[in-house]
């Protein structure tokens, strides 16, 4: 794991993290949702999405590290890891980012207890 500094990357996750409100911007999948769903009462994907921008915004460390697994490299070099608290939990969150000419998406590939 090393510490995403690529400012290119990181305007990409402001970006998209900034509009944490709105649909398409971060998206998730079916079982990090599944999970959170779960595990995680009175929280959203919406309210998930907040807690990341906020996490960001306070300087917190994304980790970036290379897809090594065969069913994601050929299509993401690099997934990035969001470690942080909620509600007296630490929380895992492994994201993938996707820049078009639409602007940055982050899909929420998975989720977990740290």
């Amino acid at each position: 794991m090393v510490r995403l500094e690529d400012q290119q990357i990181l305007a990409s996750f402001e970006e998209a993290l900034s509009e944490w409100n709105c649909d398409g911007f971060v998206v998730w999948r079916k079982r990090p949702a599944e999970w959170l769903e779960e595990n995680m009462e009175g929280h959203t994907t919406k309210s998930v999405a907040k807690l990341m921008h906020e996490y960001f915004q306070q300087g917190g460390k994304i980790d970036q590290t290379r897809e090594r697994r065969p069913e994601y490299d050929s299509r993401h070099e690099f997934h990035y890891d969001f470690r942080f608290p909620v509600d007296g939990r630490r929380i895992y969150i492994e994201t993938v980012l996707d820049v078009t000419r639409t602007g940055p998406t982050i899909t929420i590939v998975n989720m977990h207890d740290e």
